[in-house]
């Protein structure tokens, strides 16, 4: 009897935490849901005071309007299709550079002895509780003094270096036994060697957590491009031309959804795919 009440508790415990776990799914997903629902919904349906959550008449006109009229809402010059394909250069490039000079930077920090390495380190690890958007006004000066403005550069270079993503590949390769570094310098392998042979090769978890992370950044970046740092409409990034969608005339919510759904795929299916690196990612994150 002892025995088949706990059972009964057990299950009773675990189908409340499975209801508890559910809501929180639901009230989570639920936003980008309507969102997604919304988006095939007519202007009229959107604005209605009448709750609907899926659509009284399915359209896909939203979708259409955005891709083959868009000039009618854009700045001349410039397009949303032409707009995806340049927000997913500037950040495929980016994500390449910013990898790079990252992880060189960590190892450097992790395996490396040079002089004030110790303090170099602290100053540089305290920029991370700097908020970004503090920096934004002396970086937009120093690019406009160098002369970058109105270049695809401009987009990229301010945020190659991560300094979360150096802590996150330091914090990975003090992990690495030190027998593996020193059995390949005894060998006569050089730093980068040792770097490319052994420690790349063992990276690829936090490549991926850090390369969803740069991704995301540069995909959803807004405040930045806008900041009058192009004036090329044949550069401007996804989300600028979302702007357009609100103007003095109102709010083209048909439109306005239809386009966030769109920028919202690419960020979906590679959470989707590299999943399971995300969760190792939790594993690597801790302090060592």
């Amino acid at each position: 009897m002892k025995n088949r009440s706990k059972i009964n508790k057990h299950s009773v415990c675990k189908i409340i935490s499975w209801m508890i776990g559910a809501l929180l799914i639901l009230v989570g997903v639920f936003p980008f849901l309507w969102v997604v629902m919304s988006s095939f919904k007519p202007l009229s349906e959107i604005q209605s005071v009448v709750f609907q959550f899926f659509p009284k008449q399915w359209t896909l006109e939203n979708y259409r309007s955005i891709f083959s009229s868009s000039s009618v809402y854009f700045p001349s010059g410039t397009n949303f299709l032409r707009s995806i394909v340049m927000t997913l250069m500037v950040s495929f490039i980016a994500l390449f550079l910013s990898l790079t000079v990252n992880s060189l930077a960590a190892y450097a920090f992790a395996r490396l002895e040079f002089p004030g390495k110790k303090i170099l380190w602290s100053v540089y690890a305290a920029t991370m509780f700097v908020p970004n958007i503090a920096i934004l006004i002396p970086c937009y000066y120093v690019v406009s003094k160098i002369g970058l403005t109105d270049t695809m550069a401009v987009l990229i270079l301010p945020g190659v270096t991560y300094v979360w993503s150096i802590f996150f590949f330091r914090q990975f390769y003090l992990g690495i036994p030190d027998v593996l570094e020193e059995a390949a310098l005894l060998d006569g392998c050089s730093r980068i060697g040792i770097y490319t042979r052994i420690f790349l090769p063992m990276s690829k978890t936090p490549f991926i957590i850090m390369g969803l992370s740069v991704f995301q950044g540069f995909w959803n970046a807004y405040i930045w491009p806008s900041m009058t740092i192009i004036n090329n409409t044949s550069l401007y990034q996804v989300n600028q031309l979302l702007a357009y969608f609100r103007n003095s005339q109102g709010t083209h919510w048909d439109l306005l959804l239809a386009g966030t759904v769109i920028t919202c795929i690419p960020l979906i299916l590679m959470l989707t795919v590299m999943q399971k690196y995300i969760v190792q990612g939790i594993k690597i994150s801790g302090v060592k």
